[in-house]
């Protein structure tokens, strides 16, 4: 299922800050986008796609936007663009996103993406959109998981 959204949904509307104190990630993901979309968290499945318009992720820092997006079972944010601290912290928890700009995706298109090429197709309109290339620094974090399971997996950093 495709869910889509407009333009500046902040971190505030993706996890209300009263949530951001815990450490239970289930509970991130059973109030992901509640004042949005009180429905969203009791209907998403493993692998929907969250498609939105512009600034998607803007507000606070922090990091629980991504993480109860990514608990929801979200396989891919889409979006015009990334507000950057959201953007970056997305990838380093390992929930892929692409950027595609001005874009018509209707609520419950069907959507095929692949992260190395950036396509994003629209089955349901027959529509081909090229997101922005992700460096492949960041289709490797993403494939581990996040960065700290990148770190680990490279022993780039001793984190034990």
């Amino acid at each position: 299922m495709v869910y889509v959204y407009g333009n500046n949904i902040d971190t505030d509307r993706i996890i209300p800050g009263k949530y951001t104190k815990t450490l239970d990630l289930s509970t991130l993901a059973d109030h992901v986008l509640e004042d949005l979309d009180p429905s969203f968290s009791k209907n998403v499945q493993v692998g929907d796609i969250i498609v939105a318009g512009e600034n998607f992720g803007c507000g606070s820092s922090r990091e629980q936007a991504p993480i109860a997006i990514k608990q929801s079972g979200v396989s891919v944010v889409i979006a015009e663009d990334f507000a950057r601290i959201f953007f970056r912290n997305a990838i380093n928890i390992g929930l892929p996103v692409l950027e595609i700009g001005k874009h018509d995706i209707q609520i419950g298109a069907e959507i095929k993406y692949d992260l190395k090429s950036g396509e994003v197709h629209d089955l349901t309109a027959n529509k081909k959109y090229t997101a922005v290339k992700l460096p492949q620094i960041m289709i490797d974090i993403l494939e581990e998981g996040g960065l700290v399971a990148y770190l680990k997996k490279n022993k780039t950093y001793n984190l034990s």
